[in-house]
This record gives C-alpha cells, sequence and structure tokens, in this order.
C-alpha cells in the first residue's frame, strides 16, 4: 500500500507551495511506503528513507495528476491525486452580499435620479471608491416581507448599472427567502425556472454586464439535481458545501420578529451556534476531514464535479463591529501558515434597512472595515466566478 501524506485531492497550490517559473510550479511529494518499496511520482524517483518517501516534481498545468507508484512482490500499487496549479496567483478577496429585495423595493417606490442616491448603493460605492471592494449582489425574486416582485423594478438606471458593472455585480440567489432551504428538495426545472426568472430581471435592468454565475444558493443546502443544474449553468465554485449541514446564524424566529441580534452575535463569534458538542455528535453530523481541511486551506477542487468549494472568512451581520479585527487576524494567520491567498467574506443585505426587524445600524460600517482590513492586508478586489476563485491567469 501507498499513501501520498503531504497533499489532499484537490489541493489547490501556488508559489507559497514550491518554486515557481513560468513554465511550471515544483512542489514536493512526501508519503509512506508502508513495506518501504521504492517509489515513482510522474516518473521521478523518490527518495527513501525507511517507509518515508519524498520527491520533487514539475506541474504544468492549471489540473494535474500526482501518480505515486511502487512495484512489490503482491503486485502494483499506485495512488493518483489531483491538484490544482494557481499560477501567478496573489492576494484577493471576493465579497457578495446576499438576500436583496429591500433595495429594489425602496428603488422601485422612491425612483431616485440616481440608483446610487439610495443609501445602500451610495454606501458600496462609497467603499469601492476608497478600497476597489468589489460586490455581488444576490437578489431574490419575490420581496417575502413587502410583496414585491423583482418583474416590477424599473429599468431606468440601466446604463448606470452598466457604468458599475467592473465592481458591482448581480446574480440569483432564491425565488424568495423563504422557506429557507428552499432547494433541498427541488427539482432541476423548478430551481432552473427560479434562476431564469431572477437572470432575465437582473439583464433587463442592469445589463448583461452586470450578471454574475453564484457562488451560492439560498442557505446554500441544495438538492444533487439543483447543484447539478447549477454547474451546468456555469457556477464554478460554492460555499462550502452543496450537502445538507449544520449551519450557523439567526434562526427563523427571530429574523421575522426581531431577536437579540447581541446574542447571536456573540454565538456567532464564539461557535458555540454550530456546535454540536460532543465528538459522537460532531462524527455523525459534520464531515470532519472536509472540514479541517477547509479551516486551514479556505478551499480545494472537486475534479469530479469540476467545482472549487470556499469557505468564508466574516460574515458582516454575524461579527460585532468591534471583534471584526481580531476574529479576521485569526484567519489570516492561519492563511499565512498554509499559503492561502483567496478570500471570501459575505454578509446580508436586509441588516443595513432600518425598517428589519433585526437592522444592525453599523452594518454598512462592517462592510467598510472589512474592506479596509482586506485592503490594508495587500488583496486585490475579485469576482470568485473568474478563473480559479478570481485568478484569470489561465484565462
Amino acid at each position: 500500500m501507498i499513501e501520498i501524506t503531504n497533499l489532499r485531492q484537490g489541493a489547490i497550490l501556488n508559489h507559497n507551495h514550491g518554486a515557481e517559473s513560468e513554465k511550471a510550479l515544483v512542489i514536493p511529494v512526501e508519503g509512506i511506503s508502508e513495506a518501504g518499496y521504492p517509489v515513482v511520482i510522474n516518473g521521478v524517483t523518490a527518495e527513501m528513507d525507511g517507509r518515508r518517501f519524498s520527491a520533487e516534481i514539475a506541474l504544468s498545468e492549471k489540473i494535474n495528476t500526482v501518480k505515486a507508484e511502487t512495484v512489490t512482490p503482491h503486485g502494483v500499487y499506485s495512488q493518483e491525486l489531483t491538484v490544482v496549479w494557481d499560477k501567478k496567483s496573489f492576494k484577493r478577496c471576493n465579497f457578495y452580499i446576499d438576500d436583496h429585495s429591500f433595495l429594489f423595493t425602496d428603488l422601485a417606490k422612491e425612483r431616485p435620479a440616481s440608483a446610487f442616491d439610495h443609501f445602500y448603493l451610495k454606501g458600496l460605492k462609497e467603499i469601492n471608491k476608497k478600497y476597489g471592494t468589489k460586490f455581488t449582489l444576490n437578489a431574490f425574486y419575490e420581496n417575502a416581507h413587502h410583496g414585491f416582485l423583482l418583474k416590477d423594478m424599473p429599468d431606468i438606471w440601466k446604463s448606470e448599472f452598466q457604468d458599475n458593472a467592473d465592481w458591482l455585480k448581480f446574480s440569483f440567489h432564491s425565488r424568495s427567502e423563504f422557506p429557507d432551504r428552499i432547494y433541498a428538495e427541488a427539482t432541476a426545472e423548478e430551481f432552473g425556472r427560479d434562476w431564469d426568472m431572477v437572470q432575465n430581471e437582473i439583464v433587463r435592468f442592469a445589463g448583461e454586464e452586470s450578471y454574475i454565475a453564484p457562488v451560492v444558493i439560498h442557505w446554500a443546502n441544495v438538492h444533487p439535481a439543483v447543484a447539478q443544474e447549477a454547474i451546468r449553468r456555469g457556477m464554478t465554485c460554492y460555499s462550502n458545501s452543496f450537502r445538507l449541514r449544520v449551519m450557523g446564524g439567526p434562526s427563523l424566529a427571530d429574523r421575522q420578529k426581531g431577536g437579540n441580534m447581541a446574542q447571536i452575535e456573540n454565538r456567532s463569534v464564539s461557535g458555540a451556534d454550530k456546535s454540536s458538542g460532543a465528538l459522537g455528535y460532531q462524527m455523525h453530523y459534520g464531515f470532519q476531514e472536509e472540514t479541517d481541511y477547509l479551516n486551514k486551506h479556505f478551499a480545494y477542487y472537486d475534479p469530479l464535479l469540476k467545482v472549487y468549494f470556499f469557505r468564508n472568512l466574516l460574515c458582516g451581520n454575524l461579527i460585532p463591529l468591534d471583534k471584526i479585527p481580531g476574529k479576521l487576524d485569526e484567519f489570516l494567520s492561519v492563511a499565512e501558515k498554509y499559503g492561502v491567498e483567496a478570500f471570501c467574506n459575505a454578509s446580508h443585505e436586509q441588516y443595513t434597512f432600518p425598517y428589519y426587524p433585526n437592522y444592525l445600524p453599523d452594518h454598512m460600517e462592517r462592510l467598510e472595515l472589512i474592506s479596509r482590513l482586506m485592503y490594508e492586508y495587500g488583496c486585490k478586489p475579485v469576482f470568485y466566478s473568474e478563473g480559479i476563485l478570481g485568478n484569470t491567469a489561465w484565462a
């Protein structure tokens, strides 16, 4: 038997993980040959140290196969992994905001001369001017709180949205905020219908330039048929996992009636809202190896689905303003240790609006602080749907 121990299936590798040139990324490969028989990795004879083996190999493609092989008296044993060369990688950050419907409702009702006269878009534009932040606004077709439909969003600001499409894009999120996990049992046809309704309206009022494929669906929990349809429609990356899983955040009752946001935030910061409390429950409800890998490496590639799965750093509506710098420092220190350069932050639209039951008066300040800290860390704003999590060097 043979096992590669320093790489995982789908590992995304950059200049921090080896020696990069224009033609290749040379990386170390290490592992265990159970009986100590000699190992060859991608044609390179490995150095043996008892049962341990190591060698340096060159990755020259975007998607690469790493094959370790040993010949024994009992036959040939081998292991193959697929890894990604994140060529010419750089520190970069994606920022998406979920659940948009209040903005469209306000714009249709108020009809300002400029869409960017609205306090919400004005705030995002000011953040963009200061730090270059690129925002993706994930949209609902229906405002479940105020009875508004996206078809009633005026197209009078279309040219404005087109002019700002380099930093502001819209995407599909769901038909409505409720039910929470609307696509957990949906068919591909039902999901595709809702996607088309939202995408068609975005193109109508904001232009093709302003639309981008989503990187997360409402509540990030979807049926396999829905996941397959999303990939077919151009989704290249996704938050965490397609499968149903334990998640944190405000309860349905808190979101509908207004809960104790300080308590919700404290539970989020501490991790108590996702904790299952004991090892047995963690093993039963979680996917421990995958979760642990995402917590350290922040993303990986699934070669069968051909999708990049990633984790978020911060969710703006769940982390108090004064806790954001410390929490972000924790994530970035892990990133430095593991050579990570692609990051994503998120939040939710409704917390910016005074008439929302769980309104956070400093929500826009949180978005700005996160943007400033990522800027100061040296991150270039990107859209994750483009290239390898925003890196288009292979394009």
